[in-house]
């Protein structure tokens, strides 16, 4: 029997997102965001509320990259996403992330986290708070790829789990997609 528990936003797994932005100065910004996903075609949307740096920053400069959390860099994760560049002008130094500058759209790149996707921005609903983005470009450290592959067993990404408030690292093969239900035809 299943135990009902209202209107909610839960959803597993809600991918960890560090979205990157320039403001219109060149100064770098992060965030943490867990409301996304692929969205379309070549596309991603993320719920970014409205307040944030981030989101002045996207819509002056028309980019961002979006890094996938991991599970090796959880505090330096989540120290972007509780942490306002609004108040803490030191904000990027202070999370001991490393950046450099996209060769595809006008966004920093964390180099610590193994998978970033490059991105233009398409549209920013203020109503509904949704940032949708053209997919430009998806680079991968070598550390992470087997047989030229993103392989996720070997950088752990992380989902935020919204019930408990946890972290939880990805990684480990449950089946194979488009293969498995085969079996039961």
């Amino acid at each position: 029997m299943k135990k009902d528990f209202g209107k909610q936003t839960w959803l597993y797994p809600m991918p960890v997102l560090i979205i990157g932005t320039y403001d219109k100065d060149g100064n770098a910004d992060l965030m943490n965001a867990a409301w996304g996903g692929i969205h379309n075609n070549n596309q991603i949307c993320i719920c970014v509320d409205k307040s944030h740096k981030t989101t002045k920053n996207f819509l002056e400069t028309k980019a961002f990259t979006v890094s996938i959390g991991d599970a090796a860099h959880v505090a330096q994760c989540d120290y972007v996403g509780i942490t306002s560049a609004n108040n803490t002008a030191d904000k990027i130094a202070k999370s001991g992330f490393t950046l450099t500058k996209s060769k595809f759209v006008n966004a920093p790149v964390v180099e610590e986290l193994k998978m970033v996707l490059e991105c233009e921005v398409v549209s920013y609903d203020e109503k509904t708070e949704q940032l949708v983005g053209n997919i430009v470009n998806v680079a991968a450290d070598e550390s992470i790829l087997t047989d030229g592959k993103i392989d996720p067993s070997k950088f752990s990404p992380i989902t935020y789990d919204a019930v408990n408030h946890n972290y939880i690292a990805l990684g480990s093969v449950a089946g194979k997609a488009f293969e498995d239900g085969k079996k039961l035809k």
